[in-house]
């Protein structure tokens, strides 16, 4: 099934967007957008429409959990997936709660971050049953 072909990464350290969008381009993303604090982030939601959302929780303006709670109100079809340092299991079931569709340690090892972003975009595909893949594109043919 299609997975998301275009994210927006919500967090505020340079050096995280840059490993995040190389391993979601590994993943097969085609436009990655970013924003480096919570206000942007929700007005590039409204404004870009990603087929899902990598989310910081530690944001300058408004914080993560808050920016969580805003997009699931306002675009409850967009998925989000928390990636975070921030590793208390109170905030990670607060998170889900809100609604998060997965959780990423920042501080795991590399393969860990990638295969985990991998089954959550797997789940996504799943769940839309495809709906998130481009508007009238049709999946690549097999080589």
């Amino acid at each position: 099934m299609p997975r998301p072909v275009n994210a927006l990464i919500i967090d505020d350290e340079p050096h995280v967007i840059v490993l995040l969008k190389g391993l979601l381009k590994q993943l097969g993303m085609e436009t990655i957008w970013d924003a480096s604090d919570g206000a942007a982030g929700l007005e590039k939601t409204a404004s870009m429409k990603p087929h899902v959302v990598l989310l910081d929780l530690n944001l300058p303006r408004v914080d993560g959990l808050e920016v969580l709670a805003q997009l699931k109100e306002k675009h409850p079809d967009i998925p989000v997936v928390v990636v975070s340092a921030q590793s208390t299991l109170r905030t990670i079931n607060r998170a889900r709660e809100l609604g998060a569709v997965s959780y990423v340690l920042k501080h795991a090892p590399k393969s860990e971050v990638m295969q985990t972003l991998s089954d959550a975009f797997d789940a996504i595909a799943e769940k839309s049953g495809g709906a998130t893949a481009a508007e009238g594109k049709e999946p690549a043919a097999p080589a």
